[in-house]
């Protein structure tokens, strides 16, 4: 009988390479990683892991075992944790995964809410955006993953394995200095009319829409400075080095000191969601919190 600590532990081996950093990783010794995994092979009755030099290599079978083991653990993990919370809650627990502008928007928001109506569920959060986020969710180490995507991009299918909660529509807006001559403008302006500025870039996956939505206009933008931190990007533009685009919600995350949004045309927008499993779809923990970053982003949209 396959174990579900024994797949854990097969899991740690495998992304670190040996024993002794799973170990780390798990918080236990070296000895107990190798012991687990001689338990394991001995119950599937074939060898999982061949040293190579100083690291461990899966055999194909181990390979097949790995494959599998992020979905055995997340139907594990919902029937522990809707069992657990049969009782009101009492002990839910949910790993979120946000990229940063969620993190200081939407999820505060969501996160007070759900503690004032269920105090005994515990939420944890990490950082990450997508695709990353989407691939921790995949690999079931997190339960909830805030994600985003452009309207019209490619790769629309690329969620139809996972539960899609959506929390609102996030529209690009310029970012220009005070003095700038588009400053005080009323009403949307084309992108083009920034062709010959100096551009700030975000976060990679903002950086590609920037180029995208530039090209689009006849034009490539020259990329002076480039960071994924908001506030380092509308620091700059408010010291005066350049003009950038930015989600809506990202503006809204931080003080603009210095820098006006500008409206935008043609417009582009993405679409803020909340994703998780199918499986963990059906805890109880897991939905209150999708519910609550769903009204969250409500409010948000509502605010505008």
């Amino acid at each position: 009988m396959i174990e579900a600590r024994h797949l854990r532990v097969l899991r740690a081996v495998a992304s670190t390479g040996s024993f002794s950093a799973a170990g780390r990783e798990l918080g236990c010794t070296q000895p107990a990683v190798s012991q687990q995994m001689k338990a394991l092979e001995s119950s599937v009755g074939t060898p999982l892991l061949v040293r190579t030099g100083r690291e461990m290599r899966l055999t194909q079978a181990g390979e097949a075992l790995v494959r599998h083991a992020a979905g055995i653990i997340a139907g594990l993990t919902a029937a522990e944790e809707e069992v657990a919370a049969i009782a009101g809650l009492r002990a839910g627990r949910v790993r979120l995964v946000s990229f940063p502008s969620g993190s200081s928007t939407l999820v505060p928001t969501a996160l007070a809410a759900l503690r004032a109506a269920h105090p005994g569920t515990r939420v944890s959060l990490e950082e990450a955006e997508p695709p990353n986020s989407v691939e921790l969710l995949r690999e079931g180490d997190c339960d909830v993953a805030l994600a985003f995507r452009y309207e019209g991009a490619a790769g629309a299918e690329e969620w139809d394995d996972l539960v899609v909660r959506p929390l609102l529509t996030d529209r690009l807006v310029a970012l220009v200095p005070e003095e700038h001559r588009l400053a005080r403008t009323e009403g949307a302006v084309g992108i083009g009319e920034l062709a010959r500025e100096s551009w700030i870039a975000g976060c990679p996956r903002c950086r590609g829409q920037l180029v995208e939505v530039c090209e689009g206009a006849g034009f490539s933008p020259r990329i002076d400075f480039a960071t994924d931190d908001y506030p380092a990007v509308v620091g700059l533009v408010g010291a005066g080095l350049g003009v950038a685009v930015l989600p809506q919600l990202a503006v809204e995350s931080v003080r603009p000191r210095g820098a006006r949004t500008v409206t935008l045309e043609p417009a582009v927008r993405r679409e803020i969601v909340a994703l998780t499993l199918p499986d963990l779809a059906q805890v109880p923990a897991v939905t209150a919190t999708l519910d609550e970053l769903a009204r969250a982003g409500a409010r948000q949209s509502a605010t505008r």
